[in-house]
């Protein structure tokens, strides 16, 4: 009986040094992804800097949590998910600077997980590579501590993807299932219609290969994230498809509309591209926008040469159906909306970037190693470049608003107040008011409805100098602030 337990203990013994080397491993596999992660996450509040005012649409997604200021009205695109994502702070705090900081935590968080769902599909070489490229794109470190989905997004069709593929090779992996539910939760709770881009490769392989769990994982994750979004289409909209009729019109209507040409003009620093005129940018900057798919389809050689090709040809697929719709079928260009197209392919381009650096040895491979290595230095000069000059542009309209709204309280327009006309949401933002307009994609109040609270409170529309005011507001007093036309309607 001695025997048998002593042999007991024997084996309890081996089985925990056995299972040390490997909790050593996986540690020491987690802590390059996690210095990554820190380094994203200490460039955002360097480079991008904490105050930075809000933007338009942060403004509007801020003002739907916020007690400090009136709710900006919430379009039919939209989804709570940001708004949900920044109360922690935005509920009780109006800090701009403490928003950012908490923002830029989080997403360095997000990048950390969504890069650990991949450990055991790619080498943990692959995974640092990839992650650094994704989060060293100016759009990446410019909308990670803003109020914004697309970067979320991202990180949900990260997670997703890696997820699905880990509960591919290991049915007995639970934790995997919960993953790509949690991240199709994120991504349909954020944008439901890019989650749903995102995610049909991974439901059709699902179905061919009647891989049932997973399907139910993935359909329940985007159902959860969707709810919310859904429950206020049949409140609000008159009905889910009244709904993305409308989101589709505001949206200039989805068809066909080859926007690549946009997309490219939007790589120099453009925000928003609508409408997209003027120049391309330099070569130098949108260089790398051409080599990323040659690198992506070096990859899939790679992979298939390997024996491993589903692992990049599933993250290769959905980035191509997550860009679809923003290559071809808008009429405009924003950089972030291919944020999820970018996450996908850093997986699979790090690949083919080692797979470059790693040939058999010979002369060639100094030369490659060291093309490579310039190529990745100047790639990285010029998006910081990019992000400098983003910076500072969209660091100076956000005081122009400041500014604007000082001007408008030294008027006698402060809180309560409505404001209408050019640029009403985030000028009514920074002055304190409300915004209204009585047509276009913000159309939320009437002519009427305008006159009776000029009545009581105090109304101002904004035009720019020397447009035509509209004829509610023809007779007010003018005013001019920097290159705007301040009408204030009569006190009462």
């Amino acid at each position: 009986m001695a025997d048998g337990a002593n042999a007991i203990l024997v084996r309890r013994r081996r089985r925990e040094q056995t299972g040390r080397p490997g909790t050593t491993r996986t540690a020491r596999g987690n802590r390059p992804l996690a210095v990554v992660a820190a380094v994203f996450t200490l460039a955002q509040l360097v480079l991008v800097r904490p105050v930075l005012g809000l933007g338009w649409d942060e403004i509007v997604y801020v003002s739907q949590v916020t007690p400090h200021t009136p709710a900006a009205f919430f379009s039919a695109p939209r989804s709570r998910g940001v708004s949900l994502l920044v109360a922690p702070v935005a509920s009780w705090s109006s800090s701009v600077p403490l928003l950012r900081v908490y923002l830029a935590l989080l997403s360095g968080l997000a990048l950390y997980l969504a890069l650990r769902a991949w450990r055991g599909l790619f080498p943990t070489r692959v995974l640092v590579v990839g992650g650094a490229f994704f989060a060293s794109l100016w759009v990446t470190l410019f909308y990670g501590p803003q109020a914004m989905p697309n970067y979320w997004v991202a990180i949900g069709a990260l997670i997703t993807v890696g997820c699905f593929l880990r509960a591919r090779a290991d049915h007995s992996a639970r934790a995997a299932l919960w993953g790509v539910a949690a991240g199709a939760a994120l991504m349909a709770w954020m944008r439901p219609t890019d989650a749903v881009y995102v995610a049909v490769p991974l439901l059709v392989l699902a179905l061919l290969r009647r891989h049932g769990r997973l399907l139910l994982a993935l359909t329940a994750g985007l159902a959860a994230g969707a709810v919310d979004w859904v429950v206020e289409a049949y409140a609000d909209h008159g009905g889910l498809g009244q709904r993305l009729s409308e989101a589709s019109r505001i949206q200039g209507g989805l068809g066909w509309q080859i926007a690549v040409d946009d997309q490219l003009r939007s790589l120099g620093g453009r925000a928003l591209c609508r409408p997209c005129t003027g120049s391309m940018p330099h070569p130098l900057v949108t260089a790398w926008w051409f080599v990323l798919p040659v690198l992506a389809a070096l990859g899939l050689v790679v992979a298939v040469r390997a024996r491993r090709p589903s692992r990049t040809v599933v993250p290769l697929a959905c980035a191509t159906t997550a860009a679809l719709p923003y290559l071809f079928m808008i009429g405009y260009a924003a950089p972030r909306f291919l944020q999820p197209a970018y996450a996908l392919l850093a997986i699979p381009v790090a690949d083919a970037l080692w797979h470059l650096v790693r040939p058999p040895r010979g002369t060639w491979r100094p030369l490659v190693a060291a093309l490579v290595a310039l190529g990745l230095a100047g790639h990285l000069a010029v998006q910081l470049a990019v992000l400098q000059g983003a910076v500072a542009r969209n660091t100076e309209s956000r005081r122009d608003w400041d500014r604007t709204a000082g001007a408008l309280h030294r008027l006698g327009v402060r809180p309560p107040c409505l404001l209408t006309g050019h640029e009403a949401i985030p000028i009514g933002y920074y002055t304190g008011c409300s915004s209204g307009a009585t047509s276009g994609h913000n159309e939320n109040t009437t002519v009427a409805d305008i006159l009776r609270t000029a009545d009581r409170l105090p109304v101002a529309h904004i035009s720019p100098a020397g447009g035509t005011p509209p004829r509610y507001a023809r007779t007010w007093p003018v005013h001019r602030i920097s290159n705007l036309d301040v009408r204030v309607a009569p006190a009462t």
